[in-house]
């Protein structure tokens, strides 16, 4: 039965329709980890919450899983992390890609923090690196380096699923973005050859979707499907081809509505800054320092 666990993990997806972002929990019905977790923020009232959290512990916990690990693709743009409010009810480690430190020394200057702002990772239990493996009970989560979208941003494989964090998107929207601070659109085209590379049946659970009127959001594609119907990768498009493409619709794109909240937490391993003399916790924004 363990083997059969191994090549075919079980996964629990919970969507978080605000940011559009996946949490997916996999396990081998004993030992769990959870994948980029999300802390609900009010961005009006500048309030957060855990119900769509709660929503993920009361499975594990109706479950009886045991959670080894929380884990994040990379450090997100578009949602808080709850890794800390995890981390605290499940006494479950971090981790994340070693990338991380070059993105907190970038944001530490962005948002003007202090000395006592480590750039380091020690704001996580483990930085990853790639061909690391982590032990889920009968399973191994394989650590693949897959930059481009950001430095830290990881795929973890386990048998025939792979968690590709925004690398990849459905097929009818293409790929992630690489004008964030360390992003690269030539980096970006051999990751995901490298994920497409994984044998064609693979299960890849994404990290957002964010759907058109007509479908419903998707937790998942296959390495065949990304392959064949992706339309920025699909059909054996080329690097150059790819790259001018990505940069040019990169260049109209946005800055992402919760960067600034979600960076501030994301880069502190899913912790909010630490409350001022006041006793109270805020947030800053740098102006004209972005986009």
């Amino acid at each position: 039965m363990s083997q059969v666990k191994s090549s075919h993990p079980e996964v629990e997806s919970f969507h978080h329709h605000d940011s559009g972002t996946w949490t997916h929990v996999v396990h081998d019905g004993a030992v769990a980890a959870i994948i980029d977790p999300v802390l609900d923020y009010d961005a009006a009232a500048v309030r957060t919450s855990t119900a769509s959290t709660d929503a993920v512990l009361a499975f594990v916990r109706q479950r009886a899983l045991r959670v080894a690990w929380i884990l994040e693709t990379h450090a997100h743009a578009d949602h808080l992390s709850a890794a800390g409010y995890l981390k605290d009810q499940l006494q479950a480690p971090v981790a994340i890609g070693r990338g991380i430190v070059d993105v907190q020394a970038h944001f530490k200057n962005v948002f003007g923090l202090g000395d006592d702002f480590a750039t380091d990772g020690s704001q996580f239990d483990r930085l990853l690196d790639d061909g690391d493996g982590l032990p889920i009970g009968s399973l191994t989560l394989r650590v693949l380096a897959t930059p481009g979208h950001t430095r830290d941003s990881l795929t973890y494989v386990a048998g025939d699923a792979a968690f590709i964090g925004d690398t990849l998107f459905a097929p009818d929207l293409g790929t992630a973005r690489c004008d964030f601070p360390g992003g690269d659109a030539v980096a970006l085209y051999a990751s995901i050859r490298r994920i497409l590379s994984l044998p064609e049946s693979t299960r890849l659970f994404l990290c957002h979707d964010y759907p058109p009127p007509s479908r419903t959001p998707w937790r998942e594609t296959t390495v065949a499907c990304e392959a064949r119907e992706n339309v920025q990768v699909g059909g054996g498009v080329d690097a150059d081809t790819f790259i001018a493409k990505r940069r040019a619709r990169d260049a109209t794109l946005p800055v992402p509505r919760l960067l600034l909240p979600a960076l501030q937490v994301n880069i502190r391993g899913g912790r909010l800054p630490p409350p001022e003399a006041d006793g109270h916790v805020y947030l800053r924004l740098p102006v004209n320092r972005v986009g």
